[in-house]
């Protein structure tokens, strides 16, 4: 028995591909099962999330070419602490008021700041605020309001003029999650993954030998034969009464299967 066991957790990728070409009808069911179920998820039980944007231009005004060229350098070196006020409460905190009084946000500082994402091309003076939210229109107005609020107050605070409103935040209803088709793949993927694993563990649990080879090469056992089952039901065999002449006084009831 030692020698069937050491051979059923001995499991190689020849004999993996074989399980999958075996159970390949399964492990198709069990893909889908898993797609269903992912798609199942995504559509109702994880609430839709749209965003919007707003882009800032970081920009001085010079009369000279090279005043102009030195003022775009400062621009460029001062965007990294524009995008770090951008989500500090001296700008959010009068967006978080007026918000809340036009759109009844019920969300707190903390929650405003977790729904921002900044972003900023190389050498590029436009800075992007995106605001993600379960309304499409309330993202598009905290963004908005956002841009309003940054172009007023980064005067006072640095005192400088040279940030303006170059792209208003638009209504976006397309939800950006979740990603619907990526909840599929994952499903499909995961479905057939454990499917493969249902397989081999089927495969290596099972103590049946299904080869003589096993009997005879592996544990060194004598071959006596095969023994065929016969269904009672098979109509190619019939039952027939076996008499024995040595003594006909006594009737013989034994009956064979022939």
């Amino acid at each position: 028995m030692n020698e069937i066991n050491k051979q059923q957790f001995n499991i190689d990728i020849p004999q993996i591909l074989n399980v999958v070409k075996k159970y390949w009808r399964a492990l198709i069911t069990c893909g889908v099962i898993g797609m269903l179920l992912a798609l199942l998820i995504a559509f109702f039980f994880i609430t839709p999330k749209y965003s919007s944007s707003v882009d800032l231009l970081v920009n001085q005004k010079a009369d000279t070419t090279q005043a102009q060229f030195t003022a775009q350098q400062a621009d460029l070196q001062a965007i990294n602490t524009y995008k770090d006020v951008l989500k500090k409460s001296v700008i959010l905190e009068p967006v978080l008021k007026e918000i809340r009084e036009r759109d009844n946000y019920q969300g707190s500082l903390a929650t405003l700041q977790g729904a921002i994402s900044i972003s900023n091309e190389a050498n590029s003076q436009v800075v992007s605020v995106t605001v993600t939210d379960a309304n499409a229109y309330v993202a598009t107005d905290i963004a908005n309001t956002i841009g309003k609020v940054f172009t007023q107050k980064i005067k006072k605070i640095m005192q400088v003029n040279n940030v303006t409103v170059v792209n208003k935040a638009t209504v976006n209803t397309t939800p950006v999650s979740p990603n619907k088709k990526l909840f599929a793949i994952i499903g499909l993927l995961l479905g057939i993954s454990l499917g493969v694993i249902w397989a081999i563990v089927k495969e290596i649990t099972d103590t049946t030998v299904k080869e003589i080879d096993l009997l005879t090469n592996e544990l060194g056992l004598t071959d006596l034969g095969v023994v065929y089952h016969i269904s009672d039901n098979n109509k190619r065999f019939r039952s027939v009464n076996v008499e024995d002449d040595s003594n006909e006084d006594e009737p013989n009831n034994d009956i064979r299967r022939v």
